[in-house]
């Protein structure tokens, strides 16, 4: 039998239960469990602040496993490859994309290129039932059915380290990608979880000037010093007056040429674009959940600035690819496992929720075999 955690409901205990060893299907692949990040997005599910949620789940969407038993090829199923198309080989170790079951065939998988709003789509640890089976990271065994997009993780790159980053990085990536960082540009980084703290460290990549992050609580924000921040705000000790008035003092008055808000607080935005200077840009990336209401005035916050928002909701199979290579190439210079506060084990997976929701932790993870 194999152990998992399984949140039954929102507010519910979690309960660890026993399931039985799946049947692999052909181009199936069974990994076994070495670390589940426990993200923001789980303190969501906890609460049921998200919908279409089929409880009972496992959560735990960003996972690392090794490969332990490969599915048959089929007569209508290749033998089960990763995302550059090489065969699967037991005792690998990887990674995979949580968002699984886009069509490929409608508008936005075709057209739009937003595979993250295809209609079809289903998220491990989130949108899969554990009725279905081993669908979530929180679990001794991952079942990966047929068609997940799997990323093998190279030799240079310790899996803590990747999981440091978790669903964090490859998010972050997609937000700074869309922020367009320019050598020399001003990026303010609203939030000092694990989105922000990556985004500050892919701005400097991209060759930002100066990154100042606004955020809480210290934990987070020593964190943010230690990964190269020039400059940390305590939202704790300041009033939003206080920091625009910061920002302002430190780009000569005009504003950040970048702004990405990581914070899911809906008063976060407008404060956001009043951070940022004439003509520039600034990216949504934490409004994963409808928290609120938030209001602006149009024509001071957004026209009269020549403002450009983007928003950005989650990430693709490239999003994770690439963040695999740049934590790999960059571990020297940034020592990912310092973000790792604590890990747990399957027995104390509520508290590491609870730790979670109450931002006590950087970065907390779930280790079966710990």
């Amino acid at each position: 039998m194999i152990s998992a955690v399984v949140m039954t409901a929102p507010d519910a205990p979690l309960e660890v239960r026993a399931f039985e060893r799946p049947e692999l299907e052909p181009g199936g692949v069974l990994v076994r469990t070495l670390g589940s990040e426990v993200c923001g997005t789980d303190a969501h599910l906890w609460k049921g602040q998200l919908a279409g949620v089929p409880y009972p789940i496992i959560p735990g969407h960003v996972s690392v496993g090794q490969v332990a038993e490969l599915g048959p090829a089929g007569p209508t199923a290749d033998v089960a490859r990763d995302v550059s198309g090489a065969p699967l080989q037991v005792g690998q170790i990887v990674t995979f994309l949580d968002v699984y079951g886009t069509c490929g065939r409608c508008w936005y998988c075709t057209v739009g290129h937003a595979t993250t709003r295809c209609p079809s789509r289903k998220v491990y640890g989130v949108t899969l039932s554990a009725d279905d089976g081993l669908l979530g990271g929180w679990s001794e065994y991952i079942y990966l059915r047929p068609g997940v997009h799997v990323v093998p993780l190279p030799a240079e790159l310790d899996w803590r380290a990747f999981l440091a980053g978790g669903c964090g990085m490859p998010t972050a990536l997609h937000a700074v990608t869309l922020g367009e960082i320019a050598f020399g540009d001003t990026v303010v980084v609203q939030g000092a979880g694990p989105v922000g703290l990556c985004a500050a460290v892919l701005a400097q990549l991209r060759g930002a000037g100066s990154v100042i992050v606004v955020g809480g609580p210290e934990v987070r924000l020593d964190a943010a010093t230690r990964f190269g921040a020039d400059a940390v705000i305590d939202i704790g000790s300041t009033t939003p007056e206080e920091r625009l008035a910061a920002v302002r003092d430190a780009t000569q008055g005009r504003g950040a040429d970048v702004t990405i808000e990581a914070t899911g607080v809906p008063g976060a935005v407008p404060e956001g674009m009043r951070l940022t200077r004439d003509a520039g840009r600034y990216v949504v990336v934490g409004q994963y959940t409808d928290a609120g209401d938030a209001t602006f005035n149009p024509h001071l916050d957004l026209n009269q600035k020549h403002l450009e928002i983007r928003g950005c909701w989650g990430s693709d199979v490239g999003h994770v690819y690439r963040s695999v290579q740049v934590m790999a190439r960059y571990g020297r210079q940034f020592p990912w496992t310092e973000l790792i506060s604590r890990e747990y084990g399957l027995d104390s997976a509520q508290a590491a929720l609870e730790d979670v929701a109450a931002q006590r932790v950087v970065k907390a993870l779930i280790v079966p075999a710990r």
